[in-house]
């Protein structure tokens, strides 16, 4: 055996052995589920709920009331100061809860970012309620609301990620008065997933309250996790099973008027109209099937750039509404930054002509996604998109199917299938049997203790092509536990040379990792709430992060050292030192401006120092601050950041980024200055007309973009956009290309 196989071999074994051990011993923990004490009953009503914020129906004078939450922050050790009450009922079609959020702080103002729909929680006033439908601790709904009305519901899927862009129909009131304030949530049966004839959710609610520095719940959650953590909730029984509410079919609609002029080009202005339309369909009250036709995303807010001084591909999240509820059930499998499918994927291609990503149209796409039993999920996706042969891209069909079983209390076993498969040729507009695909299928086991100390995920990916090449696989663990005061980690990840997954994200391939990291807080004992400074917690955090290929060959490794001190006004400071190492298998410009390049094979060790502080996120201003600087290859980068944001409240805010880089090689490579500011004004002038605009200069790519888009939501998740495109010449100002669009979507409940 050679001396690289060797190390391959030995390297294999041992980190199996070390990834069998984690998955045993976290393992154990799964079966010590808690006891639930917290209960409640909800109240079966026969009459209707005006959601207006005045708790004036006889029904909540009757109804089942819970209270008594316990804080979360700035301690874990005591009830809340600031106390809210929950009531409950149902009916048929809806849920309906009310709150009495009590004020003991009534001479300072609410603390709103905003009257946008889907505010920041972080620097918002409200209160919240987490659905737990399933009751499987990992997927779930939240529904928030603002003393001044404002709406936010997301979708919470791995126990406790919370994907805000999912949007929904569902209504809601709230009222100020001098010693509280109080909200009502008309939640439709029908704008959840659950299973028929349930007898009980999981459930628990929050209270974020901002002025006066608390975050509290029901069910009790610790301090390290947040309250949306589905490991901590209560029951919550229905009077009667739930039965299926009325017929739950959704069209929506919508028609787009565009103008697109190339201004840089000297072409004219061109013109155009689209129609198409989505629908939701219930099959059951927990599988749901969603189609679009001709869809048009328009309405996406625009990427917000980064510099990039990186030799790998940077990661957008994905927004398009069709793609996001249960999303995660297609998304997260694989870790970050190897994922087998990547939705971002689809309706993009590559001109072959100009070798610029363009958008590329999709003529449909169908997805079925839900629950089959309280303990299986399953999703299925497919979609085409079309040809265009001036632009050398080919027709394509995308597959996905997922299936999802839980085990032991919180974990799951998921499988999953990618196609990507060319539907066109030179010679033919649709050719289903051609040699151009990409397959992927693969296991994943999601690890989620009962009491959430323990998480992570052990998968197997294998890639399939025409070629049938070697090496087309990749597998990983990762093990975290996280308790008050350790977060210790294990990360491993090996991707073949050969490993391909032309609809997921793998930005860096032919790799062997090892990540192990470790964190410590304290907690001082005399900290007082009330001074600006008093210190919540701080501690050392040892990270270490090290790549070979997969011959055994070294190619990357950093081991950064830093401390973290987190202040109970919520602002935060860090610093941190840092030793890398680089070896190049590729020909490379640190600039990313077409310089010199540095060889393959060439290899750099360089140390780097950083500091960064956050300030109070409760302030009417807000800012943060970081510098690093040291080595970089062979040369030193000095970059520096820094963001303002100034709020208007509750009308918006005025912010402003600014992002500097200053690059010094020798010669004959390229030093360069980078500089990213990104100006925004985001303005509510209700809770239903919205603008913002976002300008964004980047000396990187010599561009001045701006985007404004007026929103109209005039009636429930049915909206106006008026959305303005431009890009300039920074020396001169002048246009490159410029788009103006108007869009109109209207739900339509049938």
């Amino acid at each position: 055996m050679s001396r690289s196989a060797d190390f391959y071999y030995i390297k294999r074994q041992w980190l199996f052995g070390v990834s069998m051990f984690f998955l045993v011993v976290s393992t154990g923990s799964l079966w010590a589920q808690k006891s639930q004490p917290h209960q409640v009953l909800a109240t079966k009503i026969s009459s209707t709920i005006v959601p207006d914020g005045i708790l004036d129906e006889a029904i909540w004078q009757q109804a089942s009331r819970i209270g008594d939450f316990y804080l979360n922050y700035p301690h874990d050790t005591a009830y809340a100061n600031t106390q809210t009450e929950v009531m409950i009922a149902y009916d048929d079609q809806n849920l309906y809860l009310a709150f009495i959020c009590y004020d003991p702080a009534p001479e300072k103002k609410f603390v709103a970012q905003s009257l946008r729909r889907d505010f920041d929680g972080g620097r918002t006033d409200f209160v919240t309620v987490y659905l737990d439908t399933y009751n499987d601790g990992q997927n779930g709904f939240s529904f928030g609301i603002t003393p001044y009305g404002v709406q936010r519901e997301a979708i919470i899927t791995d126990g406790d990620n919370l994907l805000s862009d999912w949007d929904n129909k569902w209504y809601s009131g709230a009222k100020i008065y001098e010693d509280r304030w109080e909200a009502e949530m008309v939640i439709p049966f029908k704008s959840v997933r659950y299973k028929k004839n349930a007898k009980a959710w999981r459930v628990n609610f929050a209270r974020i309250d901002q002025k006066t520095n608390e975050v509290s719940s029901w069910v009790p959650v610790p301090r390290n996790f947040g309250v949306q953590a589905l490991a901590f909730t209560g029951e919550l029984t229905w009077e009667y099973p739930l039965g299926v509410s009325t017929a739950n079919v959704a069209v929506i609609p919508f028609v787009t008027s565009r103008m697109n002029q190339n201004v840089q080009e000297g072409e004219a202005a061109q013109y155009g109209f689209g129609a198409g339309a989505d629908a939701k369909i219930a099959l059951t009250p927990a599988l749901n099937l969603d189609l679009t036709f001709n869809p048009d995303f328009s309405q996406v807010e625009v990427d917000q750039q980064v510099t990039n001084l990186d030799r790998f591909e940077i990661f957008f999240p994905e927004r398009r509404q069709f793609f996001l509820e249960n999303n995660d059930l297609f998304a997260r499998f694989g870790f970050s930054r190897i994922r087998p499918f990547f939705s971002r994927r689809i309706g993009i291609a590559r001109d072959t002509t100009t070798g610029l990503t363009v958008e590329n149209p999709i003529f449909y796409g169908a997805r079925l996604s839900g629950k089959l039993s309280s303990s299986l999920r399953v999703g299925a996706m497919n979609m085409q998109t079309g040809k265009n042969a001036g632009a050398g891209i080919e027709g394509q069909n995308y597959t996905v199917l997922a299936f999802q079983q839980k085990v032991f209390a919180r974990s799951n076993i998921g499988v999953i299938f990618v196609n990507r498969q060319a539907t066109s040729d030179s010679i033919s507009e649709f050719r289903w049997q051609n040699n151009d695909f990409n397959r992927v299928i693969g296991i994943d086991y999601n690890l989620a203790s009962a009491d959430n100390r323990w998480r992570g995920k052990f998968f197997y990916h294998q890639a399939l092509t025409p070629e049938r090449l070697a090496n087309q696989y990749a597998h990983a663990s990762y093990v975290t536990y996280n308790d008050r005061h350790w977060n210790i980690a294990w990360n491993h990840e090996y991707v073949g040379e050969n490993y391909r997954a032309d609809v997921g994200f793998i930005p860096r391939g032919n790799h062997w990792r090892l990540e192990p990291w470790v964190g410590y807080l304290f907690y001082p004992k005399n900290s007082q709430v009330d001074r600006p400074l008093s210190i919540n917690n701080h501690g050392p955090y040892l990270y270490t992060s090290t790549f070979w290929n997969t011959t055994g060959l070294l190619t990357d490794q950093v081991t950064e050292l830093s401390y973290r001190v987190n202040f109970n006004n919520t602002a935060s400071f860090s610093a941190g030192v840092s030793q890398q190492y680089i070896r190049l298998l590729a020909d490379f410009d640190p600039s990313n401006s077409g310089g010199a390049r540095l060889v393959a094979g060439s290899d750099y060790a360089f140390q780097r120092a950083s500091v960064s502080y956050n300030s109070n996120n409760r302030a009417v201003f807000l800012w943060n601050a970081s510098y690093s600087w040291g080595g970089f290859y062979n040369g030193e980068l000095y970059s520096g950041s820094l963001g303002a944001t100034y709020q208007i409240r509750p009308l918006g805010s005025v912010s402003l980024g600014f992002n500097y880089n200053r690059l010094a090689l020798p010669e004959p490579y390229n030093s360069t200055e980078l500089l990213l500011i990104s100006p925004r004004v985001d303005f509510t002038f209700t809770r239903a007309l919205f603008l913002a605009v976002f300008c964004q200069y980047n000396n990187q790519i010599d561009n001045i973009n701006l985007n404004a888009r007026l929103q109209w939501r005039f009636k429930p998740v049915s909206d106006l956009f008026l959305v303005y495109t431009e890009n300039y010449f920074p020396e001169t100002f002048d246009s490159k290309t410029r788009a103006l669009v108007l869009k109109l979507t209207y739900w339509l409940s049938i």
